[in-house]
């Protein structure tokens, strides 16, 4: 199965263009950034770039902390809406965004790893692909976002990619934690259990987005020397630090390589040590690694031992059956001996053969104690000791659940018999599947019967596993990983909140933001682009989207009751079947009348609910690079029969300027603004770019280029430039680290404003990178989030029409959230 590789793609694209280098940042902007006491800053005020005061940390400092210490206790969540707003907000109403809160879905993207605390009970984390890392609250029985805040902002969502997660076995206080997306990672520490974050810049690659990404944590600890640790690297081999992850340096005694292209490397080590603490060295240690760097490097093995520390290492003969294969994970026991999955492909969802083998590491013997052609092994844990081990094996690549289905086994003889303990189980959620991409299983260690697994959007527990008919139990609550791509907000009034547009999870209508949405046009595994409603007539509703699997053909489909059903268009318009990527956007007139604009092809526009499609004359869009772009298109909701068209110029490398096309004819036909043309609109992708109409007064537009945000008062004929906002720039290739203002969108005004709507701009004002509110068309700007509410970055943003100060915005990987 594919959609989460689909979802995953679509997102790394839109973080790739925002950020313009993923992985690659090494200016940490949060320094000294604060949102206390921030006064109201003029229209027209020149913005002064961060990179003067960014400190950069590839030398192995360790830059110093800004944000209060907390206590380092589960009382105050991060980003779940228990942090006050510390004074942002419109300061000319005094009202302040002050708290945070997910729109509820539950889950809904890949987290790739659990992570127990090995003595401190219920001290349990979990790390994502995407959409950062989590710590689990034993008090409220919900997960806390731990990566929501300073160090996480827009110029940081290449490092919500986690790749691996530690902890420290004598200190259940502190945390290390390793992200990047494809350029050279960050090492993050906390001593608070993640409620602060300090960090390092690692001198080698890390994707926690690619391939083998569940594979056991690359990072470990010394369990008795903790300062010490070793990092399996994707391309480079090991890598060691003696100090606490402050610098690193290759381990050549395994290899030197440094691959020119991605793999899955080193995968993992473990050291042959059941002890905690006490300051002495471990010298034996365990290495698997992937046959793609094994093969590169040419080592002999996949398998490897250290006896001096890890300044050597000898490979180990691996059994013939597994020769060439991956091992995703293995487990040492109290008594030695070790637990070791091989399968055929990395996953996540990797199919097999897939074997598990017991090793003993002192007389060399392997014993096969499990294989499986029907899916592939993911995940290994281990309980106890001698012939009573209890062992829990993922069984992954199972895409449904049958008489005979194994999707987790649990042993209680150190793997001589088995039986499933999930399959045909009691399961609550039943509408969740269970299978599929289980790739990480793990017994607590504080409690035998409680095992935990990981089953692609989310995670599975019982607490009963010795019982004959083990209960399962969806754990994700606080968890959101969805990846909204667009969000649209009704007119006030409307029986609905908004309309969300998610890789993956498709369309949702949501009415009530503490419940999951049951009003969505397919239960399948789709990516939502957009949709829009009719404002005269809100219950008429269009909307984009292409099939995960379909090679990227677009699809639409309508409702005429506000979601209750829905019904495909009967045609599609030029250009829509070949591409229906991210970019594809729909925004409707009235009932029964839209405009589509297709992935890099030329909008289209129907007046009979898609029973055909005529094409508009806007010209033909240059593809830069491969791309996905599209014209934007927002509808005058005062007079409909104004539609406005923004290209955006495609790519910053482009140079080639934005322009924007208006129609008065219902999105027939359009002319160029040259007012557009004359305001020198900035080259930059899609995905950095916005386009919002205030409902109130016809004829009034806002524009976010990606570097500062326009405003015309007469349908585009004009525009006047904010100088407030003004784009982030210290990599010296041209690539913003982050965008003056890739987001705009209006909402209800406040009470006695002088201005109809209330406007909201994701950017950077003085070199300051938030989301930033006006209630006076812009004279004025106050930050609106704060440090503690960065959410790795954010994307779609909508306002609320019915509540002032309500926005919507999606996180990197972290759902849709809401403002209160």
């Amino acid at each position: 199965m594919t959609f989460l590789f689909k979802k995953q793609f679509f997102i790394t694209i839109s973080a790739c263009l925002i950020l313009s280098a993923c992985g690659a940042g090494t200016s940490d902007f949060g320094t000294g950034s604060s949102s206390a006491g921030m006064a109201a800053i003029p229209a027209g005020a020149g913005s002064t770039p961060a990179s003067t005061g960014s400190t950069p940390t590839g030398t192995g400092s360790t830059p110093t902390d800004t944000r209060s210490t907390p206590t380092g206790t589960d009382s105050t969540p991060t980003g779940t809406g228990s942090t006050p707003n510390n004074g942002s907000g419109d300061t000319s109403t005094g009202s302040t965004a002050a708290t945070w809160t997910s729109v509820k879905w539950g889950g809904g993207g890949y987290v790739s790893g659990l992570i127990y605390h090995p003595t401190s009970p219920d001290v349990l984390y979990a790390r994502t692909d995407i959409g950062g890392a989590y710590r689990w609250n034993q008090a409220t029985s919900q997960w806390m976002p731990i990566t929501d805040g300073l160090r996480f902002g827009q110029a940081e969502s290449a490092f919500h990619y986690v790749e691996s997660i530690a902890l420290d076995p004598t200190n259940d206080q502190l945390v290390y934690l390793v992200g990047g997306n494809g350029g050279n990672g960050r090492l993050y520490t906390s001593s608070d259990r993640g409620n602060s974050w300090t960090w390092v810049s690692l001198p080698f690659m890390v994707n926690g987005n690619a391939a083998g990404r569940a594979i056991g944590e690359r990072l470990r600890l010394d369990p008795t020397n903790p300062s010490t640790m070793f990092y399996g690297s994707r391309n480079a081999g090991l890598w060691k630090s003696a100090d606490s992850g402050r610098t690193w340096a290759q381990v050549t005694g395994l290899s030197s390589l440094n691959m020119n292209t991605a793999a899955v490397g080193v995968e993992q080590i473990i050291f042959d040590n059941g002890n905690v603490g006490g300051g002495q060295t471990t010298w034996n240690m365990w290495a698997a690694v992937a046959p793609d760097y094994a093969n590169a490097a040419g080592l002999t093995s996949t398998f490897y031992k250290s006896s001096n520390g890890g300044s050597s290492w000898t490979p180990v003969a691996v059994p013939t059956a597994v020769v060439g294969y991956y091992i995703p994970h293995f487990a040492r026991a109290a008594d030695g001996m070790y637990y070791v999955v091989f399968n055929k492909n990395a996953g996540p969802g990797g199919d097999g053969p897939g074997y598990l083998y017991k090793y003993s590491g002192l007389s060399g013997v392997w014993t096969l104690l499990s294989s499986t052609t029907a899916g592939g092994y993911g995940g290994v844990s281990v309980y106890g000791s001698g012939p009573t081990t209890r062992v829990a094996l993922a069984v992954t690549n199972t895409w449904t659940d049958f008489p005979g289905q194994k999707i987790t086994q649990l042993s209680d003889n150190a793997g001589s018999t088995w039986r499933e303990i999930e399959s045909q189980m009691p399961h609550t959620q039943t509408t969740s599947g269970y299978w599929g991409w289980n790739d990480d299983v793990e017994i607590d260690p504080n409690n035998r019967d409680h095992i935990m697994h990981l089953d692609g959007p989310g995670i599975w527990e019982t607490m009963n596993a010795s019982s004959a008919t083990p209960s399962w139990t969806l754990k994700v609550t606080g968890i959101e990983e969805t990846a909204t791509l667009a969000v649209t907000t009704p007119p006030a009034g409307a029986t609905y909140k908004l309309i969300n547009s998610g890789g993956d999870i498709g369309t949702w209508v949501q009415t009530d933001l503490a419940t999951m949405p049951t009003k969505g046009p397919t239960t399948g595994w789709t990516n939502g682009n957009s949709a829009d409603m009719s404002w005269s007539d809100p219950q008429y509703i269009a909307a984009v989207a292409t099939t995960n699997g379909s090679g990227g053909a677009g699809y639409g489909y309508w409702s005429g009751d506000g979601g209750a059903t829905w019904a495909n268009f009967a045609t599609l318009p030029a250009g829509a079947a070949a591409d229906g990527r991210e970019a594809s956007n729909i925004v409707v007139t009235a009932r029964n009348k839209a405009i589509w604009a297709p992935s890099n092809a030329v909008p289209s526009y129907t007046t009979d609910n898609g029973a055909s499609w005529t094409a508009t004359n806007l010209p033909a869009l240059t593809v830069f690079d491969g791309w996905t772009r599209a014209y934007r298109l927002a509808v005058d909701r005062k007079n409909p029969n104004k539609v406005y068209a923004y290209d955006s110029g495609g790519v910053w490398w482009s140079k080639t300027p934005g322009r924007v096309y208006v129609s008065t004819d219902g999105g027939h036909t359009f002319t160029l603004s040259q007012g557009s043309v004359s305001a020198g609109l900035r080259a930059n992708p899609w995905q950095a770019t916005s386009l919002a109409v205030n409902p109130n007064v016809e004829g009034d537009v806002w524009l976010a280029d990606g570097d500062t945000v326009y405003h015309s008062v007469d349908s585009g004929a004009t525009w006047t430039k904010l100088n407030n906002f003004a784009s982030i720039f210290s990599n010296g290739n041209g690539a913003p680290d982050a965008q003056g203002a890739s987001a705009v969108a209006l909402g209800k005004a406040a009470v006695g404003a002088p201005y109809s709507a209330a406007i909201y701009v994701v950017g950077v004002i003085n070199g300051q990178w938030g989301v930033w509110a006006s209630d006076n068309a812009g004279s004025t700007w106050t930050r609106f989030n704060d440090d503690a509410h960065q959410f790795g970055g954010i994307g779609a943003m909508a306002a609320d029409w019915n509540i002032y100060g309500r926005i919507y915005v999606n996180g990197t990987g972290r759902g849709l959230l809401y403002s209160n």
